[in-house]
């Protein structure tokens, strides 16, 4: 399957008890692609994706509990620790045209208003009231905040963020 047409929401990080319950590490904000019914692609050390179905899911500390109506015991969970939980791409809802989903932004070049680079973002932290990007550049990690009186543009077809960053940023 094309990369570009499927998107991690979660990676399993161990089994829970003897029933085949397996622990995953959450990486989608919305619990829906996790409720039971819900079918996720596991990316398998062998590089095949298997489809499974949740049955039952369990918030538990900072992971979440998942049965799939697939796995019968702790043997068949066993195998599938370090596997990657995907859905597709076409399972989400499309956004609006000045929305972006973080896995969009990821890998995008980032200039300052004079044209300068500033690096490429690598990654995204939610800090509750904004969003930051994380910036990596030859030199430096630079915080961005993802907010209107910083982000100038976003221009998803030549793949660049325009910023205009604040004094000391």
């Amino acid at each position: 399957m094309d990369p570009g047409r499927v998107l991690q929401i979660g990676k399993i990080v161990g089994v829970f008890g003897v029933t085949g319950e397996l622990k995953v590490f959450k990486m989608a904000e919305d619990m829906a692609y996790f409720e039971p019914g819900y079918r996720v692609m596991l990316l398998e050390e062998n590089g095949w994706y298997t489809t499974y179905t949740v049955s039952t899911v369990k918030p538990h500390k900072k992971i979440l509990r998942i049965r799939f109506r697939e796995i019968m015991d702790r043997n068949a969970a066993e195998k599938l620790v370090g596997a990657g939980l995907f859905i597709s791409r076409s399972a989400l809802p499309e956004t609006d045209s000045d929305t972006w989903y973080w896995c969009d932004l990821i890998g995008l070049d980032v200039y300052g208003t004079g044209q300068q680079y500033i690096g490429r973002v690598t990654s995204m932290i939610e800090t509750g009231s904004n969003d930051v990007f994380v910036v990596t550049g030859d030199d430096a990690e630079t915080l961005i905040p993802a907010i209107a009186s910083v982000v100038v543009d976003i221009d998803m077809e030549s793949g660049r963020i325009l910023v205009d960053l604040p004094e000391g940023l």
